[in-house]
């Protein structure tokens, strides 16, 4: 993995290619390349370099049809060998492939043995040589794909160019994510609709299994198009340093976007249409399963709290990552709830597939329209956050925790929440909005404290109750982005382990709701200070005087929805941190935006 680009048209290519691995770094890479077919030869440039170092490589080379890729190491290591586009042997065929190939290991022995002579370490080489040797026995190279992939076991979004047939591209889809873009008399392809949208709004989302011969003036895939309501300006900073602060600061209208038209004040209560379940349906429901990876998870752990105030049915979250390998017990009174920002992410299609396999009742909670979780699912819940291009997911972990507690209100007036509890609660939702953008505007007092614990190796989050989850996302903001090692914690397991290890070296990061655990919140700050720890609280609650070295005051909401809110500083805590360090905010090392491998 990580990005896919393809054209085939009537203008020149490399513009286009290296304009759309632009729009796709922001899913992480370390490495990049083009291929391209001139006067019936093909020209591969690639190297482990940056995409604009590329760009200076590439030049002006001609061609009207070409395929490129930003590489994501998964097998070999960065090396400008190893980076795609990989061709057989003749130098005929070019492939570019998102995914696994999870037999590769098998089919590069075979290869070798038949004599040929493999020049990389990747999985991906040996596609190119099983497609060559496919081409021999069939007239079509969309024939030869299909026979080359019958023995390939594992993942892929696949687009391969061949030389003798300069006009046409064939893409295949497993497990990884490829979109058409349709021009006029010219077809666009990639694996994220970020690199078609300054060309055209008109795509087309190959389903799995799928393979399909792409022409500049025709396609036949059996998926429907459709058109994206996403602008080029959506992809754009504007007057913004890097995309992770543009989102943030996006916060308060992608919320606002995410309620609107879905609050109900005369019955107090949620509209979510999209989860095609009416309210017999959804009294069957006995218990809530929210399915997630990384950030996606903790925003489940919030939702399933949600659910258990307001509607009191036992709920709970698992990282999706290992619900597919545990051979988990599927209800068919339970509603399970696949949370992906881009809908691509692998460990969390499986685990639908998995639920749709032993009859499970799965709804989606997806940023992506068109998306595979979405695709799988047939129904659930739209985040409206808006293009996310920041590996650091921040408008649409809100917008998750937003709709997870409509999800919960929904679910708790079609059983024994009252109507004064729920008009509580829809004028709660409704106040989000204007309470986060007054949050964004203390950034200046938020970065001063940054600043101050910058330097600090290791911090500890604490959280206790509703207040947990908030940790573990703030301990997982700060490591990704700023490479500070962090650790999140309950308050009450401090003494049985953690505390150990508090000195003046370690600051603690604790939540601090105003809520009925205050005063055991207050407990836990005084035996942090007692062991000479610096502590930094994030509260809605009014604290003693020089109780903790820093304070992040933010507004009071309903106690259920204080979570939300009480995330929004560990953000931008995470964020100066970052920035503070010099590190490459949107781009952290390591990481993918879409993880569409295990």
């Amino acid at each position: 993995m990580c990005g896919i680009v393809g054209y085939v048209g009537h203008r020149d290519a490399v513009p286009v290619l290296l304009e759309g691995l632009h729009r796709l770094e922001y899913r992480g890479y370390d490495s990049a390349g083009v291929a391209l077919v001139h006067r019936g030869r093909l020209k591969v440039h690639k190297a482990a370099v940056r995409v604009r170092e590329l760009r200076e490589q590439v030049g002006k080379a001609p061609g009207v049809v070409g395929i490129a890729h930003t590489r994501w190491a998964t097998h070999g290591e960065v090396t400008d060998v190893n980076a795609h586009p990989h061709t057989d042997t003749s130098g005929r065929f070019a492939v570019v492939h998102n995914g696994i190939v999870e037999n590769s290991d098998e089919l590069r022995a075979k290869l070798q043995a038949s004599g040929v002579t493999l020049v990389s370490e990747t999985d991906t080489e040996a596609l190119s040589h099983l497609i060559a040797a496919a081409a021999e026995s069939h007239e079509t190279l969309e024939e030869a794909v299909r026979a080359a992939l019958r023995g390939v076991e594992g993942t892929y979004g696949l687009v391969v160019l061949d030389a003798r047939r300069p006009t046409e591209l064939v893409v295949a889809r497993n497990g990884s994510p490829i979109v058409l873009g349709v021009g006029e008399g010219e077809m666009f392809i990639a694996s994220d609709v970020a690199a078609l949208v300054r060309h055209t709004q008109r795509v087309v989302y190959l389903e799995d299994g799928e393979i399909a011969t792409v022409r500049a003036g025709d396609f036949q895939t059996t998926g429907r198009e459709e058109t994206v309501e996403l602008a080029d300006e959506d992809y754009q900073l504007g007057e913004f340093t890097d995309f992770m602060r543009k989102e943030m600061a996006e916060q308060p209208e992608a919320v606002r976007r995410a309620l609107r038209g879905r609050l109900d004040s005369r019955f107090a209560t949620a509209h979510l249409g999209g989860l095609r379940l009416d309210p017999r349906d959804l009294r069957d429901v006995r218990r809530v399963k929210f399915l997630g990876c990384g950030t996606a998870y903790y925003a489940g752990q919030i939702g399933a709290n949600l659910v258990e105030e307001l509607a009191r049915i036992p709920a709970d979250a698992e990282p999706a990552s290992e619900f597919r390998y545990r051979n988990p017990v599927v209800d068919s009174d339970t509603l399970y709830v696949a949370i992906s920002q881009s809908g691509e992410t692998l460990d969390t299609l499986a685990a639908v597939q998995e639920l749709k396999r032993k009859g499970g009742n799965v709804i989606g909670a997806v940023n992506v329209v068109g998306s595979a979780v979405a695709r799988e699912c047939g129904s659930g819940v739209f985040l409206h956050a808006g293009p996310e291009v920041s590996v650091a997911s921040t408008k649409a972990f809100t917008n998750m925790t937003v709709s997870f507690a409509m999800l919960a209100l929904l679910l708790g007036r079609v059983r024994d929440l009252s109507a004064a509890h729920g008009s509580r609660l829809v004028t709660a939702l409704q106040a989000l909005p204007d309470q986060i953008a007054s949050i964004l505007e203390a950034d200046d007092e938020v970065a001063a404290i940054a600043s101050k614990y910058a330097q600090a190796q290791h911090m500890f989050f604490i959280g206790r109750v509703r207040g947990w989850p908030v940790a573990r996302e703030g301990a997982q903001k700060l490591k990704e982005i700023s490479y500070v090692h962090a650790e999140a914690y309950q308050a009450a397991e401090l003494k049985h382990g953690p505390l150990a290890l508090i000195d003046a070296q370690m600051p603690s990061v604790v939540v601090v709701p105003q809520d009925e655990l205050l005063a055991k919140n207050i407990g836990t700050i005084e035996q942090i200070k007692a062991r000479g720890g610096p502590v930094i609280a994030v509260t809605n609650a009014s604290l003693p005087e020089g109780l903790a070295d820093a304070v992040i005051q933010v507004p009071r909401n309903e106690p259920e929805l204080d979570p939300i809110l009480l995330t929004i500083p560990l953000q931008m805590l995470a964020y100066h941190v970052a920035a503070a360090l010099g590190r490459d905010i949107d781009k952290p090392r390591n990481l993918a935006k879409s993880v569409t491998v295990e």
